[in-house]
């Protein structure tokens, strides 16, 4: 058994057996910032976006495949969005850091996108070209300035496209996004656990830009297998403390196809090697721990990284038969994406039962998980209050986007009490939910077929889900929260695992909230 499959097993297990570090208590007054800080590089501040009122939700879950271009408004506004400061909220909820909130050393700022313990491990770099509105170089986004940060002069594409190595992706652009993880920043509370949530925060980042930019009738794809330690020298990062995990090739507007020459890879290996980023960023903690858990993983997902294996299909049949509950066409999402991304929060134990969900109302958040996690996921549920839905544990089958989906009855009776045991924190009221998303995938078997770099692969996509869910139910008006603290062991055998293969990854739970709870809201943009 691998490196990867061995972490699979001591993940789906860490109620029962704690990881490496899991007992240690973070040192919160030496805790690490929410994202790197580069304190001497020169900084140029991004411009305001103007919204359009037909980039809605839907269109960015559902839509059809865009074709325009970015321009440096529309990075801007992407990346504030997704990933930046937009507002800061004090709401009464379960969650542990309450009493904190109110004190602005410990404010909870908001994102559109969420993050595993709210913690944004994930690191924006921008590499331009000379067919972009900046000095071609390389940039850090600087989440609390919204601004970009030049970390090198020079233009660096070429190597880009050739760690890539997919023609066909980057389609001679000279204009990327590069999304990097400094673990620290993530391990310094989650430990040896801590690289299972950071794959799954790269996930829900990626989604994000691909439904934002969906909306604004743009395409985004990502490079997952690259040549990680050639883009880890460009960026000059220790191949220990943090990775990069994903290459986003963007499609600029009026790019005439006019890169640097000299800085095509093979043509000056002198130049290339000069080219890379010094700076370094300026850490937080005065002490900082490794561990050997995260370092033997990242390591596993580093064996055959610039390969390009086809994107596997390894849900398994569902089925025939068994008692069914067809799915209706699911209800629209109509509000504008970036409205939806300032709505998105955690309920925190926030669930009313007494007003449950309706049917067409989880047929979106279904519709949503399916248009993210892909091939690589397949959908169980846990339903607690739907109108037209007995309780119960249900498979998803079918494509509820194009009505053909419906719920497989696996177990009947109320779930509730099966969930709350078998969640292991006190923040969420789960039996008061509408419903329990769990997207499962056959994790063992994607690792034999890719490789240990599979792991990355199986997370993001259910990180992809998780933050389509919470769009679709801010624009539903519904509320949500994913939560890794539960006994995957216990999952298993619920909903009979074992037979297929698949481990269940999150539970992402939806429904109705408690009306007029108390709530305090600023927002930043």
């Amino acid at each position: 058994m691998g490196v990867a499959h061995e972490y699979a097993e001591a993940v789906l297990h860490r109620t029962r057996s704690p990881m490496e570090g899991d007992l240690r208590k973070p040192d919160w007054g030496d805790q690490p910032r929410t994202g790197k800080y580069y304190p001497t590089a020169a900084d140029f501040p991004l411009p305001r976006y103007r919204a359009v009122p037909e980039a809605t939700t839907q269109r960015g879950l559902f839509g059809p495949r865009g074709t325009g271009a970015f321009s440096l408004p529309l990075l801007s506004g992407m990346l504030q969005d997704s990933h930046g400061l937009l507002s800061r909220r004090l709401a009464v909820h379960g969650n542990a850091n309450l009493e904190t909130l109110p004190w602005y050393d410990r404010a909870h700022w908001a994102r559109g996108t969420a993050s595993g313990g709210g913690l944004y491990p994930a690191t924006v770099y921008w590499a331009g070209g000379a067919s972009g509105p900046m000095t071609p170089g390389v940039y850090h986004y600087d989440v609390q300035q919204h601004a970009m940060r030049r970390l090198l002069t020079g233009d660096v594409s070429g190597e880009l496209r050739a760690a890539v190595g997919d023609d066909e992706l980057t389609g001679g652009t000279d204009q990327f996004l590069i999304l990097g993880v400094k673990f620290w920043l993530n391990t310094f509370k989650y430990a040896g656990f801590g690289y299972h949530v950071v794959t799954m925060d790269v996930g829900a980042l990626l989604q994000s830009w691909r439904m934002w930019a969906g909306a604004q009738g743009l395409h985004l794809g990502e490079a997952l297998w690259f040549d990680e330690p050639r883009l880890g020298r460009l960026l000059g990062l220790g191949p220990d403390e943090e990775g990069v995990f994903a290459v986003v090739p963007l499609r600029w507007a009026g790019d005439g196809g006019g890169t640097l020459r000299a800085a095509e890879s093979g043509e000056s290996g002198e130049l290339i090697e000069a080219l890379r980023v010094r700076i370094t960023d300026q850490e937080q903690s005065r002490s900082t721990l490794g561990f050997d858990t995260v370092r033997r993983m990242h390591a596993a997902t580093l064996v055959d990284a610039a390969r390009h294996p086809a994107r596997p299909d390894l849900a398994p049949p569902v089925p025939a038969g068994g008692e069914r509950t067809p799915l209706p066409v699911p209800s629209a999402l109509t509000l504008p994406i970036r409205a939806a991304l300032r709505a998105r929060c955690s309920s925190f134990g926030r669930y009313s039962g007494q007003h449950p969900m309706e049917l067409e109302q989880l047929a979106a958040m279904l519709a949503a998980a399916q248009s993210a996690g892909g091939t690589v996921t397949r959908l169980y549920v846990f339903v607690n209050h739907v109108v037209g839905v007995p309780p119960g544990s249900y498979l998803l089958d079918g494509r509820v986007a194009e009505g053909s989906g419906n719920l497989r009855l696996v177990k009947a009776g109320a779930p509730g009490s099966f969930l709350q045991r078998s969640y292991t924190m006190h923040n969420y009221n789960l039996e008061q939910t509408g419903a329990v998303i769990v997207p499962a995938v056959r994790v063992p078997a994607l690792l034999d077929e890719v490789g240990g770099r599979g792991y990355r692969l199986a997370n993001a996509a259910v990180g992809a889900t998780a933050q389509a869910v919470y769009t679709a139910a801010a624009a539903a008006g519904l509320g949500c929260g994913a939560a890794l603290a539960f006994d995957g062991a216990a999952y298993t055998q619920e909903l009979g695992l074992a037979d297929t293969g698949e481990l269940p990854l999150l539970i992402i739970a939806v429904g109705q909230e408690r009306p007029d709870a108390a709530d305090y809201r600023y927002e930043v943009v």
